[in-house]
């Protein structure tokens, strides 16, 4: 690596790591002061308010880094190339016969490199957090009560219901499940006190355990219920692991998909989502397959736009960072309004093919990309 080369991508990630710690650490301040009572009260409950604070805010960098990186590496490289250019460097370089492409090369390459770095941090790192990033400030511990919205498994035909539901524990108060026909010795309905969700082990599948029933009132000499081979309602004469006065109902529906609406979707890895549409229990709409699509493309649109920016620096060779970065607002605001604009159309079944919908600014930006950036392929 050239000594310029090493230069300008120090340049490129100092300025790219400033950017990135000044905005985080903006949002943090203003969003903590927001929320300064229930860290308090968190603090006062567990003995430390910096871990608590450490522990809300440390995911959130992740998703932050997922939702700025692409314009952040634009405006790094816009300020980059703008410095060089403000203090003749650039002319300096051209005058010894070196080329802008084979100047920005280095700049080029780190974008790319960071943008896998998105790539990564949303597939491996965001997911493994999911159970904090869907927590808000108010309900950090997970002991508030919300309204379980209700949901219908539509592989077994239940329809999911009950009084409310508790993060922390993954249960549901007073659960109401209405199975699609009546059984003997159950019904068509099956009620207690409390169901906690409870992962697939050796023992059952994924479902919910629930405790203290009502209905049915006695589950002595009652059978379990499988459904197409399947187990459906899981009775202790059948499995030993039961308690009497408990019942086991199985489903696909994890507690995140019935409790925290479209949230586990922006914080799933890609291969959970693509997961979701062979799940018979979720009612997969357009905007989990849009969403699939934009995962796939969001690598090259962060590329593409540095390549829409790029050239506005380099063509005009601007002096004043602070025009240039007007210059990349402007870009950004057009950019992303038409990705978003494009993804609501898929959501909303206006574009009817969910993968066109997540291509169209591709397909729309590359050429103009191409055609702006003939510059730096000279």
């Amino acid at each position: 690596m050239l000594l310029i080369d090493r230069y300008l991508l120090f340049q490129f990630l100092k300025s790219f790591l400033i950017f990135f710690i000044s905005f985080t650490g903006l949002f943090i301040v203003i969003d903590s002061f927001n929320n300064l009572d229930e860290f308090l009260k968190y603090g006062d409950m567990t003995g430390s308010t910096a871990k608590v604070l450490w522990d809300y805010y440390s995911p959130r960098v992740f998703t932050f880094f997922g939702m700025t990186s692409g314009i952040l590496t634009l405006i790094a490289a816009m300020f980059t190339v703008t410095w060089i250019q403000r203090h003749n460097e650039m002319t300096a370089l051209m005058a010894a016969g070196i080329s802008q492409a084979r100047i920005v090369r280095p700049i080029i390459v780190a974008v790319i490199f960071i943008a896998g770095l998105g790539v990564l941090n949303r597939e491996f790192l965001i997911p493994r957090y999911m159970d904090r990033l869907t927590r808000n400030a108010q309900d950090w511990m997970g002991d508030s009560k919300k309204t379980l919205q209700q949901k219908f498994d539509n592989r077994t035909d239940v329809f999911i219901n009950g009084a409310a539901t508790y993060a922390k524990e993954q249960r549901i108060e007073n659960p109401v499940f209405r199975l699609p026909r009546n059984y003997q010795g159950v019904g068509n309905e099956i009620t207690g006190a409390n169901a906690f969700y409870q992962p697939a082990t050796a023992d059952h599948p994924g479902g919910f355990l629930v405790v203290e029933l009502t209905k049915p009132k006695s589950t002595e000499g009652t059978a379990s219920i499988d459904l197409d081979g399947q187990p459906l309602v899981m009775m202790p004469d059948d499995n030993p692991w039961l308690k009497p006065g408990e019942c086991f109902l199985a489903t696909d529906l994890t507690f995140e998909q019935l409790t925290a609406s479209n949230q586990w979707r922006d914080y799933a890895s890609t291969s959970e989502l693509i997961s979701t549409l062979s799940n018979r229990s979720l009612d997969v709409g357009a905007d989990v397959r849009v969403e699939i699509h934009s995962r796939i493309v969001q690598p090259f649109l962060d590329v593409t736009l540095l390549f829409l920016g790029l050239p506005i620096v380099l063509r005009k060779e601007n002096r004043n960072i602070f025009v240039a970065i007007g210059y990349c607002l402007l870009l950004v605001l057009c950019f992303y309004a038409v990705t978003l604009a494009c993804k609501a159309m898929g959501a909303n079944y206006v574009i009817r093919s969910p993968a066109l919908a997540a291509f169209i600014p591709l397909i729309l930006f590359v050429p103009i990309a191409t055609a702006v950036s003939a510059p730096l392929r000279d």
